[in-house]
């Protein structure tokens, strides 16, 4: 129904920055929340961030609070992520997901609420 293709990924040096895009098509007004997972070789799947499409409301996960920050516009059914600050620990395949989830028992860090995603962009992060 929402179709999401990432872009932006790259390769920086510690201390440097990217800014990931997530570009969503279909249904779009299905969507209620949005949000960013990353999976680092050898690691599970985390939660990074995620925001309310319709009041911009944001939550980030300790590892990337203060660093990373999370932004959507509407007009154009594009949300970003503007990674600041990288960590060679940032270094994994960054997804953006949708969403249909709502209200309070809506956890966002619980991948499982999330029912669309993106091909996945390399995020790459040296010493």
């Amino acid at each position: 129904q929402v179709q999401l293709v990432e872009s932006g990924g790259g390769s920086v040096q510690a201390g440097g920055s990217l800014r990931l895009s997530c570009a969503a098509s279909g249904r779009t007004f299905s969507s209620y929340v949005m949000g960013w997972f990353r999976q680092a070789p050898g690691k599970e799947r985390e939660y990074v961030s995620a925001i309310s499409w319709r009041s911009g409301r944001e939550y980030y996960s300790e590892s990337v609070k203060g660093r990373f920050t999370i932004s959507r516009d509407n007009a154009k059914n594009t949300m970003i992520l503007q990674m600041n600050s990288l960590k060679p620990e940032d270094t994994a395949i960054y997804y953006c997901a949708n969403s249909q989830c709502s209200g309070y028992g809506c956890y966002v860090q619980n991948s499982q609420i999330f029912n669309s995603w993106g091909q996945g962009t390399q995020v790459t992060v040296s010493p």
